[in-house]
């Protein structure tokens, strides 16, 4: 699995937490889960104002490094659409950088749902997507426009550090896509914003807060 393949490169560069996704925290209580929790980087955090962290992440590399880091975390090696967990179980969830990495826009709206699920009712949840209309990938996507024969969005980027080439796929999102899809899986949202990271004309990732 390719994110296995560069869990400690990747790990090398993610050392920081989002300025969003830490204000989002501030709120948290109870249970939460992040799902696709890569390096930890915000379980961390996660830890110290719940009652009970779950990280959740397809890499059982990537949940070697969390275990590292962290004690006080339930860590599970599982997959985003189908979520090994009861209904209404979670307070609240973060689902950051980790949509975008799922082939098939059913099964992204099939995670959104799995999200929907285990979250309690009005329970709250923080999305971010890479987005598709950024500075480093604007020219790409308008020579693909009339590609029909596949899915607007969809690249194979490579990770390049450490001596490594490994392709990881994307699905990067329109703004207007991503709200689509968040309302197609019956999840309502209370924001929706689109922010510069590296970019410098163009929003690169967009985020939404949503509710069951």
């Amino acid at each position: 699995m390719e994110w296995d393949i560069i869990a400690r490169s990747f790990d090398a560069t993610r050392k920081h937490a989002w300025e969003e996704c830490l204000k989002f925290i501030e709120e948290v209580y109870g249970n939460v889960i992040d799902i696709g929790c890569g390096n930890a980087r915000h379980l961390i955090h996660i830890v110290k104002k719940s009652e009970m962290a779950v990280g959740i992440d397809k890499s059982y590399r990537m949940l070697e490094i969390c275990k590292e880091k962290i004690k006080d975390a339930l860590l599970v090696c599982g997959d985003a659409c189908h979520l090994p967990f009861k209904d209404n179980t979670f307070d609240f969830a973060l689902f950051i950088a980790t949509l975008h990495n799922i082939k098939g826009r059913e099964n992204r709206i099939k995670a959104l749902k799995e999200l929907k699920r285990v979250l309690k009712k009005n329970g709250k949840a923080l999305i971010s997507v890479w987005a598709k209309w950024q500075d480093k990938w604007r020219k790409h996507f308008i020579k693909e426009l009339f590609k029909f024969w596949k899915e607007h969005g969809d690249i194979y980027i490579p990770w390049r550090k450490d001596g490594l080439n490994v392709m990881r796929f994307y699905h990067l999102y329109s703004k207007r896509e991503f709200k689509r899809d968040i309302e197609k899986a019956g999840l309502k949202i209370d924001r929706i914003w689109s922010v510069k990271k590296v970019s410098k004309k163009y929003a690169d990732n967009h985020f939404a807060i949503v509710r069951k």
